[in-house]
């Protein structure tokens, strides 16, 4: 009898084994219908995230600021074009868990850019993605705006997983700062480590916020004194050491300069509207301390980086991306560089210009450098390609984001069950649609001889190839898929010697089960970096090869009893570690 998986109410079946041994994941066919729109506003972007959240209060406090109208400005209004020196292009960087997405839901809410919208009594609304609502994760950066005294903020969603570290890379090279998000409890963590490490590469000056300062646990003046630590390990110069930090509750709403306010907001038992508490301070230093974007706009020719790829249903491709220099308009002439080479791809004309407002897109006329905008009319542009006016012939240089570390291989389903639950099944439409997700997912490498049915997929981690695949299998694939192994390469230095992959790992379990953990990862070539106390837990840093984590999970969930956290985070490539014993306990 065949094991029957139930995933998201569906069921899935999967024989034991196909003809090479490799996994069979059969799928049902799940087809979303579209959501009608308008054609002056459309609706698109962000979703409802509710897996696992609290709702915000629908009677946030509004922010009070000099232009306050602003703040609820009408969709023709959020269209026209602003001056430079009122721009702010700012990202949204943490770790996972720590608080980045109800960051800006509550500023979003609070500035009154949900105003009149149903996702005012909503939680999470950047969270849009299917799979994003049902695991509670961020898995696809997403870009939205605001207007706060006469300033349009433009703010990017990052997701906090590892594995999605390449949404992080693409998108610092749009922003001119970021606001980086930390727990006041947990303190900086593996992810923490990886995003600042790209912000202080690319020269930027973060903000940094404490969430969640309102909790017991909390424990601020410790968290500061490492992310001090961390900065000045990192190689921050005097100006990035000099960061401004700020404490939060963005769950409650509010934000504040010190302690002492906090203290007293803490006091009011949560009612920080009763307080005067919002989050106006952030927004504030935004202004004061996010430079506003370089460029010129008059008298210089048009250039865009293409940053993200989208499907509208009525125009096509659109591409993403912050304007770096000159302007357009709707019915220019525009080319398609491609990246590095320059050449020219595609020649067309600007059919349509968006702005993401809210949950919104609202239509521009004309859009200038500084911007962050999405463009259709020219379906065969890629991420990083440039779209620039006539006369350019350069293209922009773009951000390379790091190399995969694991790879699995997707072939046709050729179990006994084959094609009874799925429609695509040809190893043809598998092609077609790994091609399509590298074309807008940079941190994907397909590998393809064309001479076999099966296609080798790189990627950063488990968590994103089961995304992957659990999104094909909803639209209807049914797929071989062999297990994750790690992707090796010689040493440019010799060439006899092999390097492979390695990750932090850090784990917070209780005291009484660290000595199963570390005895476990040391089998599995891990070495111990550190242990600390942490509240009322043992905090355990690891540098392991990754080879070492494949199948780790379920072992650390059993050992740990459900109640440890780990994560990790790609470290670099290193010496290889030497083979692994596998243990298998007998069975019937």
């Amino acid at each position: 009898m065949q094991p029957v998986f139930r995933i998201a109410g569906r069921r899935l079946a999967r024989p034991a084994c196909g003809r090479n041994g490799s996994l069979k994941l059969l799928s049902t066919s799940a087809v979303v219908a579209p959501r009608l729109h308008s054609a002056r506003v459309v609706p698109e972007l962000p979703r409802i995230r509710s897996l696992g959240t609290r709702a915000l209060s629908s009677s946030a406090p509004r922010l009070s600021s000099p232009a306050s109208d602003a703040a609820s400005a009408s969709a023709i209004d959020l269209g026209d074009m602003v001056p430079m020196d009122r721009i702010r292009n700012v990202g949204i960087i943490a770790h996972v868990d720590h608080g980045k997405t109800t960051l800006v839901d509550c500023l979003l809410k609070q500035s009154g850019a949900l105003s009149g919208s149903t996702a005012m009594q909503e939680t999470r609304v950047m969270d849009s993605n299917a799979l994003e609502k049902e695991r509670g994760i961020t898995i696809l950066s997403k870009v939205t705006s605001l207007m706060y005294s006469g300033h349009r903020i433009n703010i990017i969603d990052t997701p906090g997983h590892a594995d999605f570290g390449g949404e992080v890379e693409r998108i610092l090279s749009m922003v001119d700062s970021v606001v980086l998000v930390v727990d006041a409890s947990e303190g900086p963590m593996a992810q923490t480590k990886f995003v600042l490490t790209k912000a202080l590469a690319r020269g930027l000056n973060p903000l940094v916020i404490l969430n969640k300062v309102d909790r017991p646990t909390s424990r601020p003046d410790e968290v500061d004194s490492e992310l001090l630590e961390l900065f000045l390990a990192l190689g921050a110069s005097d100006e990035q050491t000099g960061y401004e930090i700020m404490y939060a509750s963005a769950k409650e709403g509010w934000c504040a300069h010190d302690l002492d306010t906090v203290a007293k907001y803490v006091a009011a038992a949560g009612s920080a509207d009763k307080a005067g508490g919002s989050m106006a301070p952030l927004l504030d230093a935004i202004v004061a301390r996010v430079p506003p974007p370089a460029g010129q706009r008059d008298g210089a020719p048009f250039t865009m980086l293409v940053t993200q790829l989208e499907a509208n249903p009525y125009l096509g491709k659109c591409a993403l991306g912050r304007i770096t220099s000159g302007s357009v308009r709707v019915g220019d002439r525009i080319r398609v560089l491609e990246p590095g080479s320059g050449a020219v791809k595609e020649e067309g004309k600007v059919t349509k210009l968006f702005l993401r407002s809210g949950v919104q897109q609202i239509e521009m006329a004309q859009a200038g450098a500084g911007d962050v905008v999405s463009i259709s009319g020219v379906p065969s542009v890629s991420v990083n390609s440039t779209i620039a006016g006539p006369e350019v012939d350069q293209p922009l240089e773009f951000i390379p984001v790091d190399p995969p570390t694991i790879s699995v291989t997707f072939s046709v389903n050729d179990s006994p069950l084959a094609g009874r639950e799925g429609s695509q099944l040809t190893s043809g439409m598998i092609r077609e649609r790994l091609r399509r997700e590298a074309e807008t997912n940079v941190a994907l490498q397909i590998v393809d001889d064309g001479k076999s049915e099966a296609m080798e997929v790189r990627g950063r981690g488990e968590l994103q190839l089961s995304v992957l695949i659990e999104t094909m299998r909803r639209e209807g694939f049914e797929l071989s898929v062999t297990p994750p192994r790690v992707l090796f390469k010689r040493n440019p230095a010799n060439s006899r010697a092999i390097l492979e992959p390695f990750e932090e790992i850090t784990i917070d379990v209780d005291h009484q089960d660290s000595g199963v953990v570390i005895e476990k990862l040391t089998k599995r070539k891990g070495e111990l970096k550190s242990f600390t106390d942490v509240a009322d837990k043992a905090r355990l840093v690891f540098h392991i090869p990754t080879r070492g984590l494949l199948g780790y999970a379920s072992e650390f969930k059993n050992d740990t009893h459900g109640t440890g956290v780990m994560n990790h985070a790609f470290l670099r490539y290193d010496d290889y570690a030497g083979p692994i014993d596998k243990t298998r306990k007998s069975s019937m």
